[in-house]
């Protein structure tokens, strides 16, 4: 027997699949309806302004002589820049010392409360997230205020006590101070990812375990830590974005400590100083462009490298 040839419109041959074909279209377009309205709000709002950005950096506007073309010239001074630097130099050093430390604590809570041998373990799991909750700002404040050696928590027990504390925004431990800030912040956030990774390993790992006799630490090492190394990863990533994105912190504090904390105490300060009080529009968007793709970079290195291990 011969196959049927698909009937003809025209005295032509209909095309093969036709219909298939038309199905797999619609199917197509309606998918693009569904991601449509995301996209559209993603170049707005993310792409627009970043090409934008650039396009700034390329330019000069000046007093006299209006905006001019200047190429990669604000690059250039970017590079020359010696505030840039010391703010670039002194984020580097918060993230190599503060992150670490609040992973740290983050991981030691989450470990404490799947245990299960902590009791009220619900309690401390609120009561430790519950400083992630206070807005930026206000913990600044709150603890800008806790930090005066003359209005505050600290003068008070300078007085009461007659003791002569250290100054918390002194130049030698603000940024200790700052990072104690961040610190109180975000530990709860980051438990709480290690916590949801945690829950899901599977009960029969335990089991296995306790019939092999390993004790708690030896679950710990060979167990939760591998299983968690995902949500670390990106703990790490996050963390590492927040450390080169430090604004709320210094800028609230340099209401109370001016003389230490300066316009260019951090990359991002400082991109907002020449942006907002400087009006140089343009060697701002260099500062920010050249901060971003720094930060890129090191993230998607931590991201390589955490892949890289669970491989």
């Amino acid at each position: 027997m011969t196959a049927l040839s698909p009937p003809s419109v025209a005295g032509r041959p209909a095309p093969r699949g036709g219909p298939r074909r038309g199905l797999q279209r619609r199917r197509a377009w309606a998918g693009w309806g569904f991601i449509g309205p995301f996209m559209a709000v993603f170049a707005l709002v993310f792409l627009a302004p970043i090409a934008y950005s650039v396009h700034l950096s390329f330019y000069r506007t000046q007093l006299i002589g209006g905006t001019s073309f200047v190429g990669l010239e604000n690059y250039r001074r970017a590079v020359e820049d010696p505030q840039f630097w010391s703010g670039l130099g002194r984020v580097s050093l918060f993230l190599a010392v503060q992150v670490p430390v609040m992973l740290g604590i983050a991981l030691l809570v989450a470990l404490a409360v799947d245990s299960g041998r902590l009791h009220g373990k619900s309690f401390f799991r609120i009561a430790i997230f519950l400083p992630y909750a206070v807005p930026a700002v206000v913990a600044a404040l709150m603890w800008g205020f806790m930090y005066g050696t003359r209005f505050g928590l600290v003068g008070d027990i300078n007085d009461a006590l007659g003791l002569a504390l250290p100054d918390p925004l002194s130049a030698d431990l603000v940024l200790a101070s700052i990072g104690n800030i961040v610190t109180w912040e975000f530990v709860g956030y980051n438990m709480l990812i290690f916590y949801s990774a945690l829950r899901v390993i599977p009960n029969s790992l335990y089991e296995a375990a306790e019939i092999d006799g390993a004790g708690q630490w030896r679950i710990i090492a060979a167990i939760k830590l591998p299983a968690i190394r995902g949500a670390l990863a990106i703990a790490t990533i996050f963390s590492i974005i927040g450390s080169f994105q430090l604004f709320n912190e210094p800028s609230i504090l340099r209401n109370l400590s001016p003389n230490t904390i300066t316009t260019h105490f951090t990359p991002n300060f400082y991109t907002y100083s020449l942006a907002f009080s400087g009006q140089q529009h343009n060697y701002a968007a260099t500062v920010a462009i050249i901060m971003g793709v720094i930060t890129m970079v090191i993230a998607y290195a931590v991201q390589l490298r955490g892949m890289r291990k669970e491989a």
